[in-house]
């Protein structure tokens, strides 16, 4: 996976998917079906790519830190899985956020990413103050001989409602411990990658020894609790893992440590992929360790029958 963070980086000609993708979530997977359709026709000589923006726009225009669903690593790696094969992380700037929809598809799709074919979602926006809709994409490319593709909206079944597949309810559900309708909307497990270091090695003190995750600091955590979740190693190991301050050590920083549930090793500067399964209780403070070590007890056990 290439990625490019400046114009001089970028191979050209290229076949976009343009927008956010943060989650990669299955409308995100429908706008890049187009894209990589064209990659297995040989007489295309394009690269299937991705372009996005950096910092997120919503991040530049408020000031504020956006914790992501797929930091950028995690985001290159799972496009890579799906065939993309080139990252461009658009500088979002005030030169870019000036420009109205004729210059941005003018000066950025055509002269610096010589783009033959554009996939968006119909409800794409763009230009300043986001004047630009899809469909007034679709009427400058093709005027200037770019194949666009506008793509429905996505949606999915969720307790028997039709439910649209967004990021912002992806981390809704998340920030709710609603680990499965996240799922859902993902089409996958939302994944926790971190390399394990050294903590304060409690939790072998009390007979559940943890590997503690180092994540990125701008990926977006669930709800703080107790999760059953599947640790990737060599094959699929299930395990527990707990997100939050553990307020019966007082415990102040924020902390994920995941039990490997009929595994032992040293994980230390290996780098874990924990797939959430189903969230299991929220943290909580119990009276004494041999309170506490009564629920871990249980909590392996809900997590060996999910």
């Amino acid at each position: 996976m290439w990625i490019a963070s400046s114009i001089e980086q970028i191979k050209t000609p290229t076949a976009i998917a343009l927008g956010n993708f943060d989650g990669l979530h299955q409308g995100h997977q429908t706008v890049l079906e187009p894209i990589i359709r064209l990659k297995s026709d040989c007489a295309l000589s394009i690269y299937p790519s991705v372009v996005s923006f950096s910092p997120h726009p919503r991040e530049f225009f408020t000031g504020k830190k956006i914790k992501l669903l797929t930091p950028v690593a995690e985001k290159a790696q799972q496009l890579d899985r799906f065939g993309i094969e080139q990252l461009v992380l658009l500088p979002f700037n005030r030169e870019l956020a000036a420009l109205s929809p004729e210059q941005f598809v003018r000066q950025i799709l055509v002269e610096q990413l010589q783009a033959t074919h554009i996939s968006v979602g119909e409800d794409f926006r763009f230009g300043n103050q986001r004047k630009g809709t899809a469909t007034k994409l679709k009427s400058i490319a093709t005027n200037l001989g770019i194949e666009v593709y506008l793509n429905s909206l996505h949606k999915c079944w969720d307790n028997s409602k039709s439910v649209r597949v967004s990021s912002s309810l992806i981390r809704q559900a998340l920030a709710n411990g609603e680990v499965e309708k996240a799922n859902l909307m993902l089409d996958r497990p939302y994944t926790l990658i971190g390399k394990v270091v050294t903590g304060q090695q409690l939790g072998r003190t009390i007979g559940f020894p943890t590997a503690n995750l180092q994540l990125s600091p701008d990926k977006f955590l669930p709800r703080f609790g107790v999760y059953a979740v599947d640790i990737l190693l060599e094959s699929i190991v299930k395990g527990v893992m707990n997100i939050g301050c553990r307020p019966t050590v007082a415990g102040k920083d924020p902390t994920i440590e995941v039990h490997l549930l009929n595994w032992s090793g040293d994980l230390y500067g290996q780098t874990l992929n924990v797939n959430l399964k189903k969230f299991l209780r929220p943290e909580q403070k119990f009276s004494s360790l041999d309170d506490l070590k009564q629920q871990i007890t249980k909590d392996c056990q809900a997590a060996l029958t999910n």
